[in-house]
C-alpha cells in the first residue's frame, strides 16, 4: 500500500512547515501519522507515544523557530514525528537498525536534537541549563521541554522546576499528560479558560492585579492572590505548578490544533514572565486502532502488519531471562510470604507484571523513582522482608548512591534482579548494560552473580532468596534463553563457587555470564587446532571463586577471562587475585576480555557483540595471540 502525503513531501525541515497555512495543519498531521505506522512497522520500535504527539510536535515546529529556539523531549520515546519533520524522514525506515536512525533524540544526529535522552525526567534539567547560558550569552531564544506524565513521577523533574521557579527564568514545559487522571474533561470551556490565561492582556491584568494588592494591608494582600490562585485552581488544575513558581495554563487537548496553536503563540510571544507549564491531554497511540485498544498502548513493538496489528514474532524454542526469572521468583514466594517485588514503572519490561498477577500485595510499582525503590527495599529489608529490585542496569545507575549508602553499607539483603545485562540490541547506548559488575564490584559486602543459561538463572533466583546477611545482585540479558532443560525448582548454589565445563592443559577460558557458550565453540575450535582447553563457568564475579582461578592459573600456559561488563569489572578481580598471590609472577599468560572503552551504537545484539570482540572467534584470536600464533588460518579437518 502506497502512502500518499502530498502535503508532508513539501516539508523537509519546519521552515517548510512555517510556510503553511494553519488550516492546513490538520492534513499535515494526518500524513505524519501514517508515516510513522508506515515507517515503524517496517523497524518496529515505540509507537504509542510518539502516536500521541503528532499535533503537539507539528504545533510546536509551525509556531517556535527551531532549532534557534531549543525543542528538548523526555526519554525521546515520542521523537519519531519530530525527526521525520526535522529532515530525517528520508532515513526514517533505518530507525534503530544498524548504522540507522536512533530511536531516541541524539545530538550528534541533527542540530535539531539540542540533548539527547533515552532515560527519563532530564529535559526540565536540561532545558534550564540550555535557557541560563542563552540568557548569559544575550542570545534570546525559546527553550521548549516537552515531558511526559510518567516522567513527572521522578523526583529529578522536581528538583529542575524548584530551581527553574526560585530563579523565575523564562523557561517552557509543556507536560504531555497520556495516562495520569490529574486532568478534568478537557473541552470548549477548558480551552477557552486556557487561552484566556495564557494571554498576555490576562497575565498583564493579573500583574497589575498583583501590584494594587501589594498597595493593600498584608493580610488583604495574602486574601487576593489566594482568592486567584484558588479560582484558577479550581478551573485548571494547576495549584501544584504554581507553587513551583511557574504559570500554569491548561488542561488542553493535545490533539486539537485550534487550541494548540493560539496558546502556543501567546506563550511564544510574551517575553516577560517566568517559567510557563502548559499541561496538554493526550491519548497515547492515537489515531490507529490496534494501538489504542491494546492494554499498553503498543508503547514498544516488533514490525507489524499495517492492517491488522498483528505483530512478527521471532521463532524461539526458549523462554526469555526476564519470563524465567519472573516464573522462579514466584514459585519462591509461593513458599516464602517474606519475598516481595519492587519495580520503577518497569513492570512488563521486568516480569514483574507476572508476580503481580499472582501476589499484588506484594508487588510495588514506585514510578520512574529508581533513588526511591532502592531505599524503600532497604526500608523493606530492616523488617525482615526479602525484597527483589527488578530493574534494567542502565537505570539501576540512577539509584547509585542509595545501593551504597542505605544498601551496602548497612549489609541489607536487598537482592537486585538486573535485567538487560549486555548488549540490548536496537535501544542502543543509553540501554547498554556493560557497567553494573564494575559499579557493584567495587563495594563491599555484595554476592554478584552471573547465570550462564536460563536454567543457572533460576538457580541463581532461589540463591539470592536465601541469602539474607548482605545485599545481592544477579544480571542476566534481554532475549531468549539458549534452550537447555530447565529444572523444577531453583536450588542454592555454594556462594562464590564456580565449575568446571570442560577440562584441558593449555588453555583456560574463564566466563562470567552468557557468553559460555561462546567459550565452548571456542574451545572446539582451539581443540581443532590442537590446542587443549578448559571451560570454566564462574557463576559469581563476588566473591570471588579464588581455588578456581588459582587452579587455573597453575595449570594452563593462558587464561582468558570473558564477561559480558566493562572495564573494572570480572577481569580486574580475577587480576588483582593473581598478582596478589603471587600467580603472575611465573610467566602465566593473562588476557581479560571486556567491553570496549568505547560506547556501542544500536545494532543486533550479535552484531554489538562482534563490535565488542566478545564472540567465539574473538576468543579464539585471544588465545593463539597469547600463544605466539596470531594467524588464524582454518584448523585442520581430521
Amino acid at each position: 500500500m502506497s502512502l500518499k502525503t502530498p502535503l508532508l513531501d513539501t516539508v523537509n525541515i519546519p521552515a517548510d512547515l512555517r510556510t503553511l497555512e494553519e488550516s492546513q495543519l490538520r492534513q499535515l498531521a494526518d500524513e505524519l501519522r501514517a508515516e510513522m505506522i508506515d515507517a515503524v512497522s517496517i523497524t518496529g520500535g515505540h509507537l504509542g507515544a510518539g502516536l500521541g504527539v503528532v499535533e503537539l510536535t507539528a504545533a510546536i515546529h509551525y509556531v517556535f523557530d527551531t532549532p534557534n529556539d531549543r525543542l528538548i523531549w523526555d526519554v525521546g520515546h515520542q521523537c519519531y514525528p519530530h525527526k521525520i519533520l526535522t529532515g530525517r524522514r528520508d532515513r526514517i525506515r533505518t530507525l534503530r537498525q544498524g548504522g540507522g536512525l536512533s530511536g531516541f533524540t541524539k545530538r550528534s544526529e541533527s542540530e535539531y536534537d539540542p540533548f539527547g535522552a533515552a532515560h527519563s525526567s532530564t529535559s526540565i534539567s536540561a532545558g534550564l541549563g540550555s535557557k541560563v547560558a542563552s540568557d548569559l550569552k544575550d542570545e534570546p531564544r525559546n527553550v521548549i521541554c516537552v515531558i511526559g506524565d510518567g516522567s513527572m513521577s521522578a523526583g529529578m523533574a522536581y528538583e529542575a522546576m524548584n530551581n527553574a521557579g526560585s530563579m523565575d527564568a523564562r523557561l517552557i514545559v509543556i507536560l504531555n499528560d497520556n495516562d495520569m487522571s490529574i486532568a478534568p474533561p478537557v473541552g470548549a470551556m477548558s480551552a477557552y479558560l486556557s487561552r484566556l490565561i495564557s494571554s498576555k492582556p490576562y497575565r498583564s491584568l493579573r500583574h497589575f492585579g498583583g501590584r494594587v494588592a501589594q498597595k493593600f494591608p498584608k493580610p488583604m494582600e495574602q486574601a487576593a492572590k489566594r482568592a486567584e490562585e484558588f479560582a484558577r485552581g479550581m478551573v485548571t488544575g494547576g495549584t501544584l505548578f504554581e507553587e513551583f513558581g511557574f504559570y500554569y495554563v491548561g488542561p488542553i487537548d493535545g490533539h486539537n490544533l485550534d487550541h494548540l496553536l493560539p496558546i502556543l503563540k501567546n506563550v511564544r510571544d510574551d517575553k516577560e514572565n517566568g517559567p510557563i507549564l502548559i499541561h496538554c491531554v493526550t491519548q497515547k497511540g492515537k489515531g490507529y486502532a490496534p494501538a489504542e485498544e491494546s492494554a499498553d498502548k503498543y508503547h514498544g513493538v516488533s514490525k507489524f502488519d499495517v492492517i491488522t496489528g498483528a505483530q512478527e514474532k521471532g521463532p524461539s524454542n526458549a523462554p526469555s531471562y526476564t519470563k524465567v526469572f519472573a516464573q522462579s521468583l514466584i514459585k519462591e514466594a509461593e513458599v516464602d510470604d517474606r519475598i516481595c517485588t519492587i519495580t520503577a514503572a518497569m513492570p512488563s519490561g521486568t516480569g514483574v507484571n507476572l508476580f503481580a498477577e499472582k501476589f499484588p500485595e506484594r508487588t510495588f510499582d514506585v514510578g520512574i523513582a529508581e533513588q526511591h525503590g532502592v531505599t524503600f527495599a532497604a526500608g523493606l529489608a530492616t523488617e525482615g522482608m526479602r525484597p527483589f529490585v527488578a530493574i534494567y542496569s542502565t537505570f539501576l545507575q540512577r539509584g547509585y548512591d542509595q545501593i551504597v549508602h542505605d544498601v551496602a553499607i548497612q549489609k541489607l539483603p536487598v537482592r537486585f534482579a538486573i535485567d538487560r545485562a549486555g548488549a540490548v540490541g536496537a535501544d542502543g547506548t543509553t540501554h547498554f548494560g556493560s557497567y553494573d559488575i564494575t559499579y557493584l564490584g567495587c563495594l563491599p559486602n555484595f554476592v554478584i552473580m552471573a547465570p550462564s543459561d536460563e536454567a543457572e538463572l533460576v538457580h541463581m533466583v532461589t540463591t539470592a532468596v536465601q541469602i539474607d546477611d548482605r545485599p545481592s545482585a544477579f544480571r542476566f540479558p534481554r532475549g531468549d534463553g539458549v534452550g537447555v532443560e530447565m529444572p523444577e525448582r531453583g536450588v542454592p548454589l555454594e556462594i562464590g563457587k564456580g565449575r568446571i565445563i570442560r577440562e584441558g592443559s593449555t588453555v583456560a577460558i574463564l566466563s562470567l555470564g552468557t557468553r559460555l557458550q561462546e567459550a565452548c565453540a571456542a574451545a572446539d575450535d582451539l581443540a581443532a587446532r590442537g590446542l587443549s582447553t578448559t571451560v570454566a563457568d564462574a557463576r559469581f564475579a563476588k566473591p570471588l571463586d579464588e581455588d578456581l582461578v588459582s587452579r587455573l592459573a597453575a595449570s594452563h600456559e593462558v587464561l582468558i577471562t570473558v564477561e559480558e561488563g566493562a572495564i573494572g569489572g570480572f577481569g580486574s578481580f580475577v587480576l588483582q587475585h593473581l598478582a596478589t598471590s603471587g600467580a603472575l609472577d611465573s610467566g602465566l599468560k593473562v588476557r581479560p576480555m571486556c567491553m570496549p572503552d568505547f560506547f556501542i551504537d544500536h545494532d543486533s545484539q550479535t552484531t554489538q557483540y562482534d563490535v565488542a570482540g566478545l564472540n567465539a572467534k574473538h576468543i579464539v584470536a585471544t588465545a593463539l595471540s597469547a600463544l605466539g600464533r596470531d594467524n588464524l588460518e582454518q584448523p585442520a579437518r581430521a
